[in-house]
């Protein structure tokens, strides 16, 4: 009987073991991102991949800039003055992330954590019906004793600036989003409540619904490259109304030319047809 029992405990620590062993590879799936910024012909741009059981879920192509303020002591040693830091994503960054049907989201950190972006995205239903995604959060963590960046900060440490209530990059499921234009969010820090700027350039972003490995789906412009695009094609278009509307004018006064010649009584040209008039 003893035996028994010690073989049902046996088998239960075991099938216990093998649950946990599972839950961490099922953890180490949804968090499996790969940097593949080397692969960009844009030294200022970074690619970041997240997987799930060997499936491409997000894909994020970017190039990032931070401005943070900070404070320093003055000369005189009692008042306090604001610098700013100016620091880009670089490319050995590492990655973090995690796919949902609903929500997703993506950790970038570098300098030994020194440095956090923080993205989170959600899908979500519109009035009419229509399903589309946004980032809903982001956050950055600075740490000002990183040396690199920040020059004799007063009272250095690590602090967090935050989105409230965002709704940015908007875009129609199924679609990533494109835009060339530079997108610039403010973020408020821990900090005294300083603002943190981040501004995002030369994007293709898409959390949801990728059909192939490794391959956005069709591109969904933003509203700041459209109108570029516009502006550009527009004095093309104009220039072209313009042209036909030259040729057409001339077209209808040739027309008029010839039809008024033709109409035109003819004068005789032998003055001994003129007794006969």
């Amino acid at each position: 009987m003893e035996r028994l029992r010690f073989s049902t405990l046996d088998s239960a620590g075991l099938l216990l073991r093998l649950f946990g062993i599972l839950a961490r590879l099922t953890v180490t799936a949804e968090q499996e991102g790969e940097n593949l910024s080397g692969l960009s012909t844009n030294p200022d741009k970074d690619i970041f991949v997240v997987r799930e059981n060997g499936t491409t879920c997000l894909m994020v192509e970017f190039a990032v800039r931070f401005t943070v303020p900070f404070d320093v002591l003055a000369i005189n040693g009692i008042d306090l003055i604001t610098e700013n830091a100016y620091l880009a994503l670089p490319r050995g960054a590492d990655i973090e992330g995690k796919c949902g049907s609903q929500d997703a989201d993506i950790h970038i950190s570098w300098k030994d954590k020194a440095y956090t972006l923080r993205i989170n995205f959600v899908k979500e239903t519109r009035d009419k019906g229509d399903e589309v995604w946004k980032i809903s959060k982001l956050q950055f963590v600075y740490d000002t004793s990183e040396k690199t960046h920040f020059i004799n900060p007063y009272n250095p440490g690590k602090h967090t600036a935050s989105s409230h209530g965002l709704s940015a990059l908007v875009t129609p499921a199924g679609h990533s989003y494109v835009c060339e234009a530079k997108q610039t969010l403010t973020l408020i820090s821990s900090d005294h409540q300083k603002g943190v700027t981040v501004a995002m350039s030369d994007i293709q972003i898409q959390p949801f619904d990728i059909n192939s490995d490794f391959m956005f789906s069709e591109a969904y412009k933003c509203i700041t490259d459209q109108r570029e695009q516009l502006e550009e094609t527009l004095p093309l278009i104009l220039g072209f109304i313009l042209g036909l509307i030259i040729v057409i004018t001339l077209s209808v006064y040739h027309f008029h030319l010839k039809l008024t010649a033709v109409t035109q009584p003819q004068l005789p040209r032998d003055r001994s047809m003129y007794k006969n008039m």
